[in-house]
C-alpha cells in the first residue's frame, strides 16, 4: 500500500533528522538554518504542544499508541476513499508515530526547527505531519468529502426514498 511507504518514508524522515540534531548539536544550542527564517535548536520536550502535560510524558505515549493504531485502521478500512483522505490520514499517522518513537525510546521529544520571525515553539518533522494532516483531514471532511468521495444510491425500501 503506498500510504503505507508514505507514513514509513516519513517517520524514517523524522528519525533522521532527530538522529543528525542530537549528534551534532548540543542540547540547548542551535545551528543558523535559513537566516532570519529558521535556526536548527537542539531541545526536548517532555510534553505535546507548548510543553503542556510535561510531567506525563506516559500519558501521551499512550495516546500516541492509541491514535496511530486508529490511524492505521481506518487507512486500512478505507475511511477515506479518495487519495487526498487518504494522504490526510497518513501525514497523522506518520506524525503520531514519530512522537511515539520518541517518547517510548527516549522518554522525550526531541524538537529542532525554531522559527526566528515569530515567537513559536520548536517543532519537527512529525509536528510537521500533524498539523498538515490535521488541517488536511478536517478541510476535506467538512468541505471537500461530499465531492470527491463515491456517494452510496438510496434504495427503494430506506426511509428517505420517496413512495
Amino acid at each position: 500500500m503506498i500510504y503505507a511507504l508514505i507514513a514509513a518514508v516519513l517517520v524514517g524522515l523524522d528519525q533522521l533528522v532527530k538522529y543528525l540534531v542530537m549528534t551534532n548539536i548540543p542540547q540547548g544550542e542551535y545551528l543558523p538554518f535559513i537566516p532570519y527564517i529558521l535556526d536548527l535548536t537542539y531541545v526536548t520536550n517532555t510534553g505535546a504542544a507548548f510543553s503542556i502535560f510535561s510531567d506525563h510524558t506516559w500519558i501521551l505515549a499512550l495516546v500516541s499508541l492509541v491514535m496511530s493504531v486508529l490511524l492505521a485502521l481506518a487507512l486500512w478500512k478505507g475511511l477515506f476513499k479518495h487519495p487526498l483522505g487518504k494522504l490526510a490520514l497518513t501525514l497523522l499517522l506518520a506524525g503520531a508515530v514519530g512522537n511515539l518513537i520518541d517518547r517510548a525510546l527516549r522518554g522525550f521529544v526531541v524538537d529542532m526547527f525554531h522559527v526566528l520571525f515569530m515567537r513559536f515553539a520548536v517543532f519537527n518533522v512529525a509536528d510537521i505531519c500533524v498539523v498538515v494532516g490535521g488541517i488536511a483531514a478536517g478541510v476535506y471532511y467538512l468541505f471537500l468529502m461530499e465531492k470527491l468521495e463515491p456517494q452510496k444510491e438510496k434504495s427503494d425500501d430506506s426511509p428517505d426514498s420517496d413512495r
